[in-house]
């Protein structure tokens, strides 16, 4: 029986791929778990179709990741920190306060885990900090850090 699988499979292949496996096998195993469907001209046509929607779905997310960080890497953020006696700073800048800046300053909306930094920022001064906004697409974001 031949069935097209929707998940990767350890022994069978992976997720698209139309293998050849037992009768009992498609209909004990694969078709219950939802790993794969029976190939009939139906379903390998609207697999087709989900594939190239997701395709396209993918293609648009990328486009829009690119044009985000051509953004990002024309505009730079303030943060603002408590300082002490001979520029001594309290505390840190982390990923959340400039994802908070880039909300607030720039009107987008960015998870504080798309934002790449070795270390919190612990002086004042510029900056610059990378921002994976896409597995293909990383951006680097000007952060200044003022006394408050």
């Amino acid at each position: 029986m031949k069935v097209i699988l929707l998940q990767d499979v350890k022994s069978l292949g992976k997720k698209g791929a139309m293998v050849e496996v037992n009768e009992g096998y498609a209909r004990n195993f694969i078709i219950p778990k939802k790993l794969g469907m029976e190939a009939t001209p139906k379903n390998m046509n609207d697999f087709k179709l989900r594939k190239a929607h997701e395709e396209k779905v993918a293609a648009e997310n990328l486009a829009d990741a690119k044009a985000l960080a051509a953004e990002l890497e024309k505009a730079s953020v303030t943060v603002k920190i408590k300082v002490g006696e001979g520029g001594r700073t309290f505390g840190s800048v982390s990923t959340k306060e400039i994802s908070d800046a880039i909300k607030s300053q720039l009107g987008k909306d960015i998870d504080k885990k798309k934002i790449v930094m070795k270390d919190s920022i612990k002086a004042l001064g510029s900056f610059s900090v990378k921002v994976k906004l896409h597995p293909e697409v990383q951006a680097e974001l000007a952060v200044k850090v003022e006394e408050a």
